[in-house]
């Protein structure tokens, strides 16, 4: 089952997919920014607005976003038990 997550503006990811929500103040988080740019694999997801979290994807791909990464973990934490109290209910 394909489980998504929203990461701001109405835009949403494969949580499946999500190897890591960070913070983007670190120098190494802003060289793997870089890389991604170089490799044109990064999605910028902000608007416009301030990049608050990076996420990486098993895929290689780096996605900018301009909510919180401990948000973006509440929105995936969140949808995963709705997901599993379903599970349960219909067992």
């Amino acid at each position: 089952m394909i489980q998504m997550v929203n990461i701001g503006f109405g835009n949403i990811i494969s949580a499946n997919r999500i190897i890591a929500i960070i913070s983007p103040e670190s120098a190494p988080i802003k060289r793997v920014i870089q890389n991604g740019r170089d490799d044109k694999k990064l999605i910028d997801a902000t608007y416009g607005r301030k990049t608050r979290a990076v996420i990486i994807m098993d895929s290689g791909h780096v996605i900018l976003s301009a909510i919180l990464p401990e948000t973006v973990g509440q929105r995936l934490s969140k949808d995963i038990q709705d997901i599993t109290e379903e599970n349960i209910s219909i067992n």
